[in-house]
């Protein structure tokens, strides 16, 4: 190569190094959109805390890291669908229904017409998605919705952002809870907030970890040792409360007042691990969404059923439809977010959003 050119070469390199490192560094990331560990402004905020996080839960999402963006790998292509008695029959295929960039789609609940509500971190709205394909927004202005759930007329969301809390929506929209029993904001719980469920009486339980009950005036129990949570479910009865730990259930009983006793081990995920969202269908079967490993299907009593593929990974169901007998499910690959959904022989309970 002649001089001349090896100089133009190296002034051109010098140029862009120069222009690059006139470049302003990036914002820092704050406010809707971000979840709260995340966000520039959270170590401030855990000085106030008068009891600190765990230790490990100071500073990472791990309450939450399965909804991020990739956070799940995707299931190692589709796969047939073999019938499950009184489930599925053999053979049926997921469609895709909707697609959205980014970690704009969780914590998806049936609403009574045949939709289904879409919690949507980044963007902080609740999405509807008709029984047509057809999206709105619902509402808007949350802080980094991660998940929703409703019971009868009470509706609530998570707001995973700086702040965290859980807000009901309908029947009016307020704050429901954002404190700890001792008056920390409930960031000082560590990580992040993760799944919720609703019960009649307009209380919320919660996992963050553990187990939290927010009841209806916003005081907040904890509940639950040796556990490590993300799905929640309550039985249709509301008798018993169901939470992912790992590759087991773990099972509650509830009492008249909310409160939790009896914590055991319900029922073991055959298929594998990494256990993320629940719902139940009319007849108390239990249906969980382990990531690569489909959703994974117990009995009442607890006796593992079989497993439904699909064709990515999958972290939130629901049943909806106009009779309750399609599953859907949020399927998520890197960047991008699915609504996917498959006929099925069960049917989803009425007047719970799962």
């Amino acid at each position: 190569m002649k001089l001349t050119g090896m100089l133009t070469i190296l002034l051109g390199v010098i140029g862009v190094s120069i222009v690059l490192s006139q470049q302003p560094p990036a914002a820092p990331r704050t406010g809707p959109g971000v979840q709260a560990p995340q966000d520039a402004k959270y170590a401030d905020l855990i000085k106030t805390c008068k009891t600190p996080p765990p230790p490990g839960r100071g500073g990472g999402a791990k309450g939450g890291a399965a909804k991020g963006k990739g956070a799940a790998p995707a299931a190692a292509g589709p796969k047939e669908v073999t019938a499950i008695p009184g489930v599925i029959a053999a053979g049926q295929q997921w469609k895709d229904i909707w697609q959205v960039e980014g970690n704009n789609a969780d914590g998806i609940i049936a609403t009574k017409d045949g939709g289904i509500l879409i919690a949507q971190n980044d963007n902080s709205n609740v999405v509807k998605l008709d029984k047509n394909g057809k999206t709105s927004n619902a509402y808007t202005g949350l802080n980094t919705s991660g998940s929703v759930a409703m019971n009868g007329k009470f509706l609530f969301a998570v707001n995973r952002g700086l702040n965290q809390s859980i807000e009901q929506l309908a029947p009016q929209r307020k704050a429901l809870a954002n404190k700890t029993s001792s008056g920390d904001p409930l960031d000082c719980l560590g990580g992040t907030l993760n799944d919720l469920t609703a019960d009649s009486k307009g209380g919320v339980y919660f996992t963050n970890g553990v187990v939290f009950h927010a009841d209806s005036k916003g005081n907040v129990t904890r509940y639950g040792e040796n556990l490590n949570t993300n799905g929640i479910v309550l039985s249709p009865d509301e008798k018993h409360l169901y939470v992912t730990n790992g590759a087991t259930l773990a099972a509650f009983d509830v009492q008249k007042d909310g409160s939790l006793t009896n914590q055991r081990e319900f029922a073991k995920l055959e298929a594998g691990g990494g256990a993320d969202g629940s719902t139940f269908d009319s007849a108390g079967r239990l249906y969980v969404t382990s990531q690569a490993n489909g959703i994974q299907v117990v009995g009442p009593d607890g006796k593992y059923l079989g497993v439904i593929p699909t064709p990515r990974a999958v972290i939130s169901a629901t049943f909806s439809g106009p009779d309750r007998k399609t599953l859907y499910a949020v399927s998520r690959t890197g960047n991008t977010d699915w609504i996917i959904a498959i006929p099925m022989i069960a049917q989803g309970p009425k007047g719970r959003g799962k």
